[in-house]
């Protein structure tokens, strides 16, 4: 089939890498900035897979979706030559002693969500030592087995050279997409006719849903050879919850040309630390707050007084597509899906969520 991907952030790159797995398949990709992705909402994000964690303020329904997208994700990865990109270490979830009340009250609310006996295990002090050296300030936490990671960059880098090589793919970037009906594109100049069309522009497409919203997001990138944390980290505080997630950027010639031309000056081999936690509510892209970036750098202290030392490398802010119950909706007609709404869990939820609606559309290789 010859079909068109409106939108290459997350969602239409994981949509375009199932339908590449038959190598029958056309595939045009539009998107209205680079290729490169840098100003996507799946850029500025951390890549946590947390089901469980999340389960504190989502519903059991993205639970669902993220487990199945955990098992998902490493052939997924494969397909696009970065099986490296992912990491299943668990997470872990902790407090300073003066907010045990409110670490005891996170834990709890995810016990009455689901079942987690079997894969939260409580830690003392001792046993944070064994997992997370670095962490020895905190007298207790909770170690979240079976979470992962994504490596958010370095995966929009391969994917990138894998769609951009593949010979059944057309990437035509900078293109800007006024209307999308089934089976149609309609650009400024022409219609292009399509056998299927998946709309994934994410609040790009408010023109078909008009209930939807953007929720902005903050991450601050932070560098430091003091500290080695390794596994996603979440520190729970009477206000925010702030998370730490350790990514070391390896260069390899794909992910070499793909960051050459980042704001950023990333070279060679760092460890970085994507920092995060806002969520508020307006469409506003502008950059980060100075309020944002002392809340997010002092409780990054108080995790380590060796973080005081770590150099600030980028800063990212960006709406996340959602609607009033913070679910992701998909819609389908013959010859058109449209896929959105996906929030703060695009990567926890999307593989599951398109081999899903690819087998109900009989699509799926």
């Amino acid at each position: 089939m010859n079909i068109a991907i409106v939108g290459a952030g997350l969602l239409g790159r994981v949509i375009a890498i199932n339908l590449l797995k038959n190598k029958e398949h056309k595939v045009t990709l539009f998107d209205k900035d680079s290729k490169k992705a840098f100003n996507s909402a799946a850029f500025t994000s951390a890549g946590m897979l947390a089901p469980y964690v999340e389960l504190e303020r989502a519903e059991s329904e993205v639970a669902e979706l993220g487990l199945k997208s955990i098992e998902l994700w490493p052939s997924l990865l494969e397909e696009i030559g970065a099986s490296e990109c992912y990491e299943q270490k668990g997470s872990i979830v902790t407090s300073h002693p003066q907010d045990m009340a409110d670490l005891n009250h996170f834990i709890s609310k995810l016990s009455s969500k689901a079942d987690v006996a079997e894969v939260i295990e409580e830690l003392d002090r001792d046993k944070i030592m064994e997992l997370e050296p670095d962490l020895q300030n905190h007298q207790k936490a909770y170690w979240v087995k079976n979470e992962g990671v994504i490596d958010v960059q370095n995966f929009m880098a391969f994917s990138t050279k894998f769609l951009e090589e593949h010979p059944n793919v057309v990437f035509r970037e900078f293109c800007g997409v006024k209307k999308i009906e089934p089976k149609k594109v309609f650009l400024d100049d022409k219609i292009v006719e399509f056998d299927w069309v998946f709309d994934a522009r994410g609040l790009g497409a408010k023109e078909h849903f008009e209930d939807l919203r953007g929720v902005r997001g903050e991450i601050l990138w932070v560098e430091t050879d003091e500290i080695k944390i390794t596994r996603p980290t979440r520190i729970v505080h009477p206000r925010y919850t702030i998370y730490i997630v350790p990514r070391t950027i390896t260069f390899s010639e794909t992910e070499a040309e793909y960051f050459k031309d980042f704001k950023a000056p990333i070279d060679g081999k760092k460890n970085i630390y994507v920092i995060g936690a806002t969520e508020i509510e307006t469409e506003d892209t502008s950059p980060i707050t100075v309020r944002s970036t002392m809340e997010l750098l002092s409780a990054l202290y108080t995790v380590h007084p060796s973080f005081g030392e770590a150099r600030v490398i980028n800063s990212e802010a960006n709406c996340r597509p959602s609607f009033k119950d913070n679910l992701p909706r998909v819609e389908t007609s013959k010859g058109l899906s449209r896929i959105n709404g996906l929030y703060r869990h695009g990567w926890l939820v999307a593989p599951a969520i398109v081999e899903n609606l690819l087998k109900e559309i009989g699509l799926n290789d």
